[in-house]
């Protein structure tokens, strides 16, 4: 995750003592010492849409085996005790959960801090204040454009209003919310609009996610941005991002899922003469030190195995039914895919290997490398960065 904010103008925001404390790729179990990764629990596969790039496949049916209300409380219990930080209740759709409220709040009283992404559809003004209420830091909604883009992308007419609703009754009660968009050769053309609409709204965060090649997403590589349409799309971000600055709205913008695209901010701003901003960008990505899946982040799936995160849920470490999260996240004796990933540069090749802001990026998305490549350990296709920019002859 990069916060082009933060890279930009140096602010403070909720989150940054996560991913701007020490480097963060050096570290072998944990995002910083004595504390856990970060945590997705993909709660349920049931979902009231059917998005297009939907990593987990997700439907309207009910799915057998999925951890009960004591196995997750059992698993809370063992994330709290390996000091994790933040647990993410994602899905399918995780309010369809009968038992989501009570789980997210005994996640708090236990001090893993609960956050939430969801489509936002379920979202009314009273289920709104329960989760203000039960002390849900945050909560992420999916857009992926304005109405007809959206709905068709979601696959359910209606999607779009009643995420907007979902929207406007989080910000009614003062509950934290933001978007989360993610970019592909269908919507590329919306980033301008939401920006405007983020404004218009008056919602203070937006994440937009590069595509990953995952359960449905797997099927739509092809329609990917080219590398032209990425950095187009980065100097949109950036551009609105400064914006906003200048004309006092403090909004933070962030990207997620490819960490080229700190080091094109550092090359942008060098370009233009920004050294001081380029000298600031330097530090922060060097801080941040790239992805950092199966390290500082992971995954647990509907059934409770766990995954290096929410994309690469073909390679499994072990199940929470049988073992402490904390010794199967440590235990890199029993997967060489686990033990690569928490040192992983000896392992990468091509362009990956041989780039020289290796140590800001850490070889990126290894799943999307696997799914074009079949390779885990190949390059990430999506580094949108030239030969020349990355120092190879």
């Amino acid at each position: 995750m990069i916060s082009v904010t933060k890279l930009l103008f140096a602010r403070e925001y909720y989150g940054d003592n996560l991913r701007y404390t020490k480097n963060a790729h050096t570290m072998r179990n944990g995002a910083a010492e004595g504390m856990g990764p970060v945590v997705v629990w993909n709660s349920t596969k049931t979902c009231n849409l059917k998005c297009m790039h939907c990593y987990m496949q997700s439907d309207a049916q009910k799915y057998k085996d999925e951890l009960t209300t004591e196995e997750a409380k059992k698993f809370i219990d063992d994330l709290a005790d390996f000091h994790v930080p933040v647990l993410l209740f994602s899905g399918g759709e995780p309010l369809i959960r009968p038992d989501f409220f009570e789980l997210a709040e005994y996640a708090q009283k236990k001090g893993v801090r609960p956050t939430l992404s969801t489509n936002g559809t379920l979202i009314t003004r009273e289920v709104a204040q329960r989760i203000k209420d039960i002390g849900v830091g945050y909560v992420g909604i999916s857009l992926d454009g304005l109405k007809d883009v959206n709905d068709k992308f979601r696959g359910v007419e209606g999607a779009y209003e009643k995420a907007m609703q979902g929207i406007e009754n989080c910000v009614a009660v003062g509950q934290r919310v933001g978007l989360r968009f993610t970019i592909n050769h269908h919507n590329i053309e919306e980033l301008d609009n939401i920006f405007d609409f983020i404004e218009e709204k008056g919602i203070n965060r937006v994440c937009f996610y590069h595509l990953v090649y995952s359960g449905r997403g797997e099927k739509m590589v092809n329609q990917d941005v080219t590398p032209a349409q990425s950095r187009k799309a980065m100097d949109t971000i950036i551009r609105r991002t400064r914006d906003f600055e200048e004309r006092g709205l403090e909004k933070e913008i962030l990207t997620v899922d490819n960490h080229c695209d700190g080091v094109y901010m550092y090359l942008k701003a060098l370009a233009e003469g920004r050294d001081e901003t380029a000298a600031q960008i330097k530090k922060y990505i060097s801080m941040n030190g790239g992805n950092r899946s199966g390290i500082a982040f992971g995954e647990v799936d509907p059934l409770g195995y766990v995954h290096p995160d929410q994309f690469t849920q073909h390679h499994t470490f072990g199940n929470v039914r049988e073992r402490k999260f904390g010794d199967i996240w440590t235990d890199v004796s029993a997967s060489p895919i686990l033990a690569g990933l928490k040192d992983r540069k000896p392992l990468l090749k091509g362009r990956c290997a041989k780039c020289k802001f290796l140590d800001n990026c850490n070889g990126n998305f290894r799943t999307r490398a696997e799914a074009v490549t079949g390779d885990f350990w190949e390059s990430d296709p999506s580094c949108y960065l030239t030969d020349e920019e990355i120092g190879i002859k």
